[in-house]
């Protein structure tokens, strides 16, 4: 009979399957959460994006809903203290123009780093799980976070940003493979072009590091799950698939081109936050290219597209908004939260068990 190789994260979280739901900033959110943690994994909810008041109601209704593993997740940028986009506000004057619209008078709310604030939510709502991206708050912030009780989880994407989160204590690593979508959590500098793919990069952080290490990039399907736990990974982290569970906030175009053939190209871009994240191309990234220096640092970028994402979805056009997807979309299929959560633990049970019999039989 089949069982999970490695129970850590299973016991570190009480969760009944070693599945996470990735936060997924902009399309997690509580119902997200609520389907996952039914399904036996772990619920996610992205905070970047969130007000500190808000967070801790989502974290109530959460737990009004379910009994289960709540992971916070919040990133670790450092906001820049001066920003000049006037080259970015000029390459998007011709679509300003276009579409009947300025820059926004009023700057949207920008993805914000995890402070003091923040740290007194997690302190008062005590989550079994926090998590981050782009590497560590201050020692300070952390070892409050860790007097909770949470379990402090971060995603590496080579072997020398593991062995960093290792020493400075993360009871588990993610490692985020080049196929994820979303933004990369790459904290550490490497050369352009020296990304590595998940499973190329999984098991030399499985075997870099003495903490369990959870799998996330290209996993949509039960297939994924077995590969990961067969190199070492204790539990695979999964976002892409899970856009497409009517508990995501997803739009219908996204959705739409998850399910078509513009899935099976996804391209890193800078062009919608400042900092390279894996989605489906449109417009803006074929007509400026998917990278540009014009675009200004992280997170700003997204301030000058404001309008013109509006205006265009208003006109139900995607050609200014960001549409995250890694590379495994194709694979993934249309059910709820909480059946896809308990579908890929089955599955790859039902995979393992039979791999199993094979082997007795041989």
């Amino acid at each position: 009979m089949a069982a999970w190789p490695d129970r850590r994260i299973l016991e570190m979280t009480s969760a009944s399957v070693p599945i996470i739901q990735a936060p997924m900033a902009g399309s997690g959110g509580v119902d997200l959460a609520i389907g996952a943690i039914r399904g036996g994994g772990v619920g996610s909810l992205p905070c970047a994006l969130v007000a500190p008041d808000a967070i801790a109601g989502q974290v109530e209704a959460v737990r009004a809903a379910v009994d289960g593993p709540v992971n916070l997740n919040f990133f670790c940028h450092t906001l820049p203290d001066a920003v000049d986009d006037s080259a970015w506000v000029a390459a998007l004057a011709p679509y300003y123009a276009e579409l009947g619209v300025g820059r926004p008078a009023v700057p949207p709310p920008v993805r914000a780093p995890f402070d003091a604030v923040r740290c007194a939510v997690v302190e008062a709502v005590r989550p079994e799980i926090v998590s981050f991206h782009f590497g560590l708050p201050d020692p300070a912030l952390l070892a409050r976070v860790k007097a909770t009780g949470a379990r402090v989880w971060s995603s590496a994407t080579t072997v020398a940003e593991a062995r960093w989160l290792a020493e400075r204590g993360v009871d588990a690593v993610i490692a985020q493979g080049f196929e994820a979508g979303g933004h990369s959590g790459r904290f550490l500098p490497v050369p352009v072009g020296t990304e590595m793919g998940l499973f190329a990069l999984l098991p030399q952080i499985v075997d870099g590091v003495d903490v369990p290490v959870i799998a996330a990039g290209g996993i949509a399907d039960a297939r994924g799950v077995v590969a990961a736990l067969a190199l070492g990974a204790s539990a695979v982290q999964v976002g892409t698939a899970y856009l497409l569970t009517p508990e995501s906030s997803a739009n219908v175009t996204h959705r739409k081109l998850l399910q078509g053939p513009e899935a099976e190209v996804t391209r890193f871009t800078n062009l919608f936050t400042g900092r390279l994240a894996r989605g489906l191309p449109n417009r803006l990234m074929e007509e400026l290219g998917p990278v540009s220096d014009t675009a200004p640092a992280f997170p700003y970028a997204s301030n000058a597209l404001a309008s013109l994402r509006t205006e265009a979805e208003k006109q139900g056009s995607s050609a200014f908004t960001s549409m995250w997807s890694g590379q495994g979309a194709p694979l993934a299929k249309p059910m709820s939260a909480e059946e896809l959560t308990r579908s890929l633990a089955v599955g790859a049970l039902a995979i393992m068990a039979g791999m199993h019999r094979e082997t007795i039989d041989a």
